[in-house]
This record gives structure tokens, C-alpha cells and sequence, in this order.
């Protein structure tokens, strides 16, 4: 039996795999997602479907995980991670109608076991953040960061590896 922890009423958990003991603080939205065991979610966190948060991950308040981001295991993410999942975004189409789900393609972005990410670091798509690799707070990392990697800065360069 799964268990999850659910610290306010005013959660909105729609077809969400939840792990065994996983912890969701107040006000988070999370639909069509998985969240794997012993993770944590922090207050103020939209998980969107499609995308999946690995074991005993902590994911920290105000984080934006959309469609297409996908976590793997033991990974940290700070207040207020951004994550994109298009890099030219539009609200409408060149005729002036409304975009749909069918006038663009989710790219996805990969954060491999044990990396960590600093606090309102903004993520673009398309990426790979490798294993154990380190996103220094407030970096904009627009390409991949190889295993075991510190990025810093906008856009994030590698400090040392």
C-alpha cells in the first residue's frame, strides 16, 4: 500500500502515480504525472502530465516542472526552478487563431540521478543535465551539462568538473 502525506486539502491530484511515502506540502497541482518513492514536493509546485520525478527527490517550493521534464532519482531541485518545454513559444498561430496541443512539439529535458539544481535556475529545453552535476542558483542553462559538472551564470558555463 502506497502511503503520501498531504499537508493541506487543497491539493489537486489528478492521475498522479505516487510512489510508497511520498510527501506533498500545501497547494501543489499535479496532473498526469509519476512521483517516485520517499520523494518530497514542496508548497507551491505544478507538476505537469507527462512528466516524472524519480526516487527520493526533493523538489523544492515554487518549481515549474512541465510536460516533458522528466527527474531521475536522488535529485535536488531549489525554489523556484523554471523548466521550459518550447523554445518558441507563441500564443497564437501566424492566422491569428489560438494555438492548440496540435500546433507544437513538447521537447523534452533530462536531469539524470544525483544532479542538483540551485534556486531559480531556469532550465530550456531540449537539455540534458548529467548525473551528479550541480546548476548553480539563478543559472539559465540553454545546453546539455556533462556528468559531475558545475554550471554557473546566464547562460550557465561550466565552473569545473
Amino acid at each position: 500500500m502506497n502511503s503520501i502525506t498531504i499537508n493541506n486539502d487543497k491539493q489537486s491530484l489528478n492521475n498522479v502515480q505516487v510512489g510508497e511515502n511520498v510527501k506533498i506540502f500545501n497547494f501543489v497541482n499535479a496532473y498526469g504525472c509519476s512521483i517516485g518513492d520517499d520523494s518530497k514536493v514542496g508548497a507551491f509546485v505544478e507538476i505537469q502530465k507527462g512528466s516524472t520525478i524519480g526516487k527520493r527527490c526533493k523538489i523544492s517550493s515554487h518549481t515549474f516542472i512541465c510536460e516533458g521534464v522528466h527527474i531521475e532519482d536522488n535529485v535536488f531541485v531549489g525554489h523556484g526552478v523554471m523548466f521550459t518545454n518550447d523554445l518558441f513559444p507563441r500564443a497564437t498561430n501566424p492566422d491569428g487563431s489560438l494555438q492548440t496541443d496540435a500546433d507544437w512539439k513538447v521537447i523534452e529535458t533530462y536531469i539524470k540521478k544525483g544532479a542538483s539544481i540551485g534556486s531559480n535556475a531556469t532550465i530550456l529545453c531540449g537539455i540534458t543535465i548529467g548525473e551528479g552535476a550541480m546548476v548553480g542558483a539563478g543559472a539559465v542553462v540553454t545546453k546539455d551539462v556533462p556528468a559531475g559538472a558545475l554550471v554557473v551564470g546566464n547562460p550557465a558555463r561550466i565552473l569545473n568538473k
